[in-house]
């Protein structure tokens, strides 16, 4: 245990230094400034150190992105990707409803994520939110997996943001902080101006929505395309301790919902499949912003 507490250390380590090279030469600034990080991407390895720290914090190894072989009748593995990247990932532009295409990257990180699953055991559907980055997104997944039609379902929507919705996310809190402090405020029930959503009103519909589509599979694997706030919102259902991390463009996160109402991570945040792909550093929008 010391050993591979000692590995965990040295490869965090390792992987958060102030500054970093890539392997091509370019310098990423610090990680915990967004504003500097925003266009920056790092192409890791095999199991990158948020795989590492998600697989610690759930009890589960990187290993255990080979699915289990007998899944139980009585049980449904979904499989929750978010959508690929958009440009207003990378500018750091707040979507929330708005219908924002996927760019070169993401649609590479999609075929990335379609081709991982595809080697893996069948699929039996594909879902996904009816916005364009995340029907793409599953297209992809559907088309690789066997030539499935992809069931879209507005329930798997981003949260709805109000008023600051196409905003830059560096700029929100000048023009319009009423907005920009009930985006991220603790308080689930405050609801964001303009016709924005509140987290329970967010987390009511997204797992209403996964648990319909788990009573229609079980016994099944599905995938389900969606966005980071959703996705946060799906593992604040499944997970008691609530540190959820960022979701990643194109990260893979497996859920098993059972019959008596139990949620069970299996894996969270794995970007191991982006190597040649990549993905933004900074994660927006996969953290407590708009997917």
């Amino acid at each position: 245990m010391h050993v591979f507490k000692s590995l965990v250390s040295s490869t965090l380590s390792h992987f958060f230094k102030p500054e970093i090279h890539t392997r091509v030469g370019r310098r990423l600034q610090h990680p915990l400034n967004p504003k500097l990080i925003l266009n920056q991407r790092r192409r890791f390895g095999k199991f990158t150190a948020a795989t590492i720290v998600s697989s610690i914090m759930e009890g589960v190894t990187p290993e255990s992105v080979e699915q289990v072989k007998d899944l139980s009748p009585n049980c449904t593995e979904i499989i929750v990707i978010r959508h690929g990247e958009t440009e207003w990932n990378a500018e750091g532009r707040i979507q929330g409803h708005l219908d924002v295409e996927l760019n070169d990257m993401g649609r590479q990180q999609a075929h990335a994520v379609a081709n991982r699953l595809s080697k893996e055991p069948k699929i039996s559907a594909v879902y996904s939110s009816d916005l364009k980055r995340a029907f793409e997104t599953a297209e992809t997944i559907a088309r690789l997996c066997g030539g499935l039609v992809v069931v879209k379902d507005p329930s798997l929507r981003e949260r709805h943001l109000g008023e600051i919705q196409g905003l830059l996310y560096s700029d929100v809190s000048e023009t319009n902080d009423k907005a920009y402090q009930a985006m991220v405020s603790r308080q689930t029930d405050r609801i964001i101006p303009g016709g924005g959503e509140s987290l329970d009103q967010l987390y009511d519909r997204c797992t209403s929505s996964l648990e319909r589509i788990a009573k229609n599979h079980r016994g099944e694997r599905v995938v389900v395309v969606s966005h980071g706030g959703t996705i946060r919102a799906l593992h604040r259902r499944a997970s008691s301790n609530g540190r959820c991390g960022n979701i990643s463009n194109a990260s893979v996160n497996i859920i098993h919902l059972s019959e008596d109402d139990r949620w069970t991570i299996k894996v969270w945040g794995d970007v191991s499949h982006l190597g040649d792909a990549g993905f933004l550093k900074s994660g927006f929008g996969g953290d407590k912003n708009s997917g």
